[in-house]
């Protein structure tokens, strides 16, 4: 029978500094009533050095909650793939940083770099090794500090960042149940909607304990936008058609947490009702890579899925990149 990999745990971390919109109004000129209608995020975790979260400590965070509920020691895992563009280092991976925090001594570790479409390249390239039987337990992170590469003088782009980690552990199914499939796509001729910049702005005092990169994110915002919004609903209608599924099929979608506004925008596209989309955007902003898994690790722990349920995956990101997956059920 065919083999695919199956979701057996979740785990999500995020920091303990919560930022509001109050107080991005005294950092830079905006409104709590401008960010939440343009965004529909009301605040956002801040990573802190003081308390030990810098990006490779909240994904060793989330996987060992992941790890505990699949019911699998560290020592099982043959693979470690972190989605991320926020590494501690340029070199080692996160993954290996991970590796050596979890003391999963058997497994090869790497990172991959997708922008906000990180998490869901990470999962394809896990489901694609147990498919192919050379892996039998992986694990796929998504982990980010965008309030590092944040630029705290730019009112529309530093409002959207926030600091967390997800984490998926997937093993082999025989049965029906896991990842049917995924979907990825990309397109580097429109690199300049979202890049990293050289050169950083002065961190305001009230965040004097985050840490700041040598470049930070610029960002076309109209243009993205709309972009955005094609290629999500293309690629999501695709990845569903690829199973004959229809949107009525869906029991949740999980899209990345980028503006609620797209989020909205896609929904209403595929026809699936905001009720069957879960959203956490005004809790945790946009986490990058980190905010498909640490949304699947809440709706999970909420008892929003069971068994057999049909779960739509889609995100967007740098590069540009983008991706859906369409996850039967299996906790």
């Amino acid at each position: 029978m065919m083999m695919r990999a199956r979701i057996v745990g979740t785990g999500s971390t995020t920091p303990k500094r919560i930022l509001t919109n109050k107080e991005l109004e005294t950092i830079v000129d905006t409104s709590d009533e401008w960010i939440t209608r343009r965004t529909g995020i009301k605040e956002r975790r801040i990573s802190s050095n003081e308390q030990r979260e810098d990006t490779s400590e909240m994904a060793t965070g989330a996987s060992l909650r992941a790890l505990d509920m699949a019911g699998l020691l560290p020592e099982a895992l043959d693979m470690i793939i972190v989605g991320t563009v926020t590494p501690d280092r340029q070199f080692p991976s996160v993954a290996c940083l991970v590796q050596k925090e979890l003391n999963a001594s058997r497994a090869v570790a790497f990172d991959v770099s997708a922008g906000c479409s990180g998490f869901l390249y990470a999962l394809s390239v896990a489901d694609n090794a147990i498919a192919t039987g050379c892996c039998k337990n992986v694990l796929a992170v998504g982990a980010e500090r965008l309030s590092s590469v944040a630029n705290w003088e730019d009112r529309t782009t530093c409002v959207l960042l926030g600091d967390g980690a997800g984490a998926v552990v997937l093993s082999p199914s025989t049965d029906a149940d896991g990842i049917l499939s995924t979907h990825l796509g990309s397109d580097g001729t429109l690199w300049d909607l979202l890049y990293s910049s050289d050169g950083s702005s002065k961190v305001p005092e009230i965040l004097d304990t985050v840490e700041e990169k040598p470049f930070h994110l610029k960002m076309e915002g109209n243009r993205l936008f709309k972009k955005a919004v094609s290629c999500l609903a293309e690629i999501a209608a695709s990845a569903l058609n690829h199973h004959g599924l229809s949107c009525e099929d869906v029991r949740l979608m999980v899209p990345h947490q980028a503006n609620l506004r797209i989020i909205q925008a896609v929904a209403e596209r595929l026809h699936i009702p905001m009720e069957r989309v879960y959203t956490n955007i005004q809790k945790y902003g946009n986490t990058s890579s980190a905010s498909i898994p640490i949304a699947l690790d809440e709706a999970n722990r909420e008892g929003l899925l069971k068994p057999g349920d049909y779960v739509l995956l889609v995100t967007f990101g740098a590069g540009l990149t983008w991706g859906a997956a369409v996850v039967k059920w299996s906790i």
